[in-house]
């Protein structure tokens, strides 16, 4: 029998592709930094995290702070591979929005180690090109909202007398707040429930207002939406 030399024992998890175990490393870092923040990051721990010694850590990445770079890759790969999620799902631009941002808000409450990252300033200490590989994440994020958005104006669902990259910016600020908030207090703040409010806000205030035959027939549709969860 071919022996794991990842594992420590037969028992542990089997040799995985480079790219998955790689991200496994990740997802593991993300969850130990959600737990213990980021000063309790260790390779050591990752390792007891996902079954293995330490030294198959190493194999993948030379120290912790390539980890970390590993991290900021996972969640870049998250937020964008949400987009095409959404862009696969619906057709409609306001609706590819809504969905997005009710994704972005699952991605922060079911990986508590996202805020406590992107938001410490000792992820940048020192690290120039790590804080503008992070801008360039959240850049590359607004440039594909702002194709939504593009594509809603041209259809004439969403108004056309702002740029898509400011309404962008508009969208990602009804996540940032309330991710801030729901990470100072460790989870407490409803972070769902500011952001469904806020999404009605933001539709009302970048949507093509309807013709009274629409509107009609929308609040119809939501009254019977209503009637049905009695």
């Amino acid at each position: 029998m071919k022996v794991n030399q990842d594992s420590q024992s037969a028992g542990t998890p089997q040799k995985l592709d480079t790219r998955i175990r790689q991200e496994q490393i990740a997802q593991a870092a993300l969850k130990l930094v959600g737990r213990d923040a980021l000063k309790g990051l260790s390779i050591a721990g990752i390792a007891r995290e996902i079954g293995l010694v330490p030294s198959a850590i190493y194999r993948h990445f030379p120290n912790k702070d390539a980890v970390i770079d590993a991290v900021l890759d996972l969640i870049r790969d998250r937020l964008l591979g949400n987009v095409r999620q959404v862009r696969r799902e619906t057709d409609d631009p306001l609706e590819q929005l809504e969905r997005l941002l009710m994704r972005h808000i699952a991605l922060i409450r079911e990986n508590a180690g996202i805020p406590r990252i992107v938001f410490s300033e000792d992820v940048y200490a020192d690290q120039s090109e790590r804080r503008q590989r992070v801008y360039q994440m959240v850049q590359a994020y607004l440039d594909r909202v702002g194709e939504i958005v593009a594509q809603g104006q041209e259809r004439g669902q969403m108004r056309t007398d702002t740029a898509p990259r400011f309404l962008a910016v508009m969208f990602l600020g009804l996540v940032q707040p309330a991710a801030i908030l729901y990470h100072m207090s460790d989870g407490d703040f409803d972070v769902q429930t500011q952001v469904e409010q806020s999404w009605k806000v933001f539709r009302r205030a970048v949507a093509v207002p309807m013709n009274p035959r629409q509107a009609g027939a929308e609040r119809e549709q939501n009254s019977s939406l209503e009637g049905s969860g009695n």
